[in-house]
């Protein structure tokens, strides 16, 4: 009798206790509310500077600092726009930009006559005399009757014999062809024509509709060129990101900047050899994530976005959840990073947001009210504390059943 006494007594004394532990979780749950929501931080963003330390270009250093954070204002349009309207004065021709470096000329050659390579067909017309120009008969195509350059890069012609053609150009060859058979042939008049180019060839591949090889003609090859000859571009191709490649370096050929903006120097001569690759959209995505009705990442039209059409695509934000107050664009592409802020609390601000054009793999996140991060910390302290409290009011049969 006294043992389940002293056992009642105890269990009662407990109970306080009990209680005053879950009183103390929830005030230390409390405390640290911020960290018991992982990824709901955006707060400490309000600040004039990034909270955490990113990768910033300082001359010829990357070192990591804290990023300054700027508003999005008509003024900041403005200053986008300026420098973004391509220097037409400034364009050097036969220039295209190299991949992760700034614009340099690169070595693209201006229009020559063709050179003959081996794998070529010649047709070689020399007049009044038949038996030279179609010994095989007449009946033949120009390409089964013509005389091919062999893997050496040379012919073998009547009355001249071998003869080195190879890196010559047409008029070389007749001038050359001309002078050995003024031998044998009084007022010699011969032609040279190429009947099939067989020995140069660039290759284009990616998002074209008929990928593979293209022969190099006498006819200059322009990077424009060999994509039509591809069949075009397919809807998933990116204009802006066509990857030249050519003696190991890669450059990027931006064709949607000569559809828009007139740099016909993107539209660079091909050479013999050239890889042209023609990349995907998936590089031009951007993200939208925060409290928007479908977070998720985005797929950018010719690179052409702005903030407004990201918010409008994810379902805009959402209002009973969302503080418009706080909205941000975060750009990591650059040397620099950019963080950029909008106080999307008024409805004109989103003339703004119209205004303001994204990049590729810009990052766009809206803040959460104050009370939602609230009605979070506190589901997630909810459980525990009915837990503990609980507890403090189990029963105990052994004794029975009394508290």
């Amino acid at each position: 009798m006294m043992a389940h006494r002293n056992a009642h007594t105890h269990c009662t004394a407990s109970r306080p206790h009990l209680r005053g532990l879950a009183l103390a979780t929830l005030a230390a749950c409390l405390s640290t509310a911020c960290a018991i929501v992982p990824g709901d931080k955006a707060y400490s963003l309000r600040d004039s500077q990034s909270a955490v330390k990113l990768p910033v270009k300082q001359g010829e250093e990357t070192v990591p600092d804290n990023v300054k954070i700027r508003p999005i204002t008509a003024e900041l349009i403005i200053e986008q726009f300026a420098a973004a309207k391509p220097p037409r004065q400034n364009l050097a021709p036969d220039s295209f930009t190299k991949p992760g470096a700034a614009a340099k000329p690169a070595s693209v050659a201006t229009p020559v006559d063709y050179k003959v390579g081996p794998g070529d067909v010649l047709t070689i017309i020399v007049w009044d005399h038949p038996e030279l120009t179609t010994p095989a008969g007449q009946y033949r195509s120009a390409e089964q009757a013509g005389t091919v350059v062999t893997e050496d890069g040379t012919i073998y012609y009547p009355y001249v014999g071998t003869l080195p053609v190879a890196g010559k150009t047409t008029r070389q060859i007749r001038e050359l062809l001309s002078t050995r058979l003024s031998k044998y042939i009084e007022k010699v008049q011969l032609d040279v024509r190429m009947a099939a180019f067989r020995s140069k060839r660039v290759y284009v591949v990616g998002e074209v509709a008929k990928p593979g090889l293209q022969d190099v003609t006498d006819i200059p090859m322009t990077v424009l060129e060999a994509v039509n000859r591809a069949g075009g571009f397919t809807p998933e191709a990116d204009h802006s990101r066509v990857l030249l490649t050519r003696k190991g370096i890669t450059y990027r050929v931006d064709i949607q900047s000569m559809y828009e903006d007139g740099a016909t120097e993107q539209n660079a001569l091909l050479e013999p050899g050239d890889i042209l690759n023609v990349s995907d959209r998936s590089f031009n995505k951007i993200f939208v994530l925060g409290e928007v009705q479908k977070p998720g990442s985005l797929v950018m039209t010719k690179k052409r976005s702005t903030l407004a059409e990201a918010l409008s695509d994810a379902g805009y934000i959402t209002q009973e959840k969302s503080n418009p107050k706080w909205i941000y664009v975060m750009r990591g592409e650059s040397e620099t990073p950019e963080l950029f802020h909008l106080d999307g609390s008024s409805p004109d601000a989103m003339l703004l947001a119209d205004r303001f054009p994204l990049r590729p793999r810009d990052i766009v996140y809206v803040d959460a009210a104050d009370v939602v991060r609230w009605n979070r910390v506190v589901s997630n302290i909810l459980p525990t504390a009915q837990t503990l409290y609980q507890l403090g009011n189990a029963k105990y049969p052994l004794f029975g059943g009394r508290n």
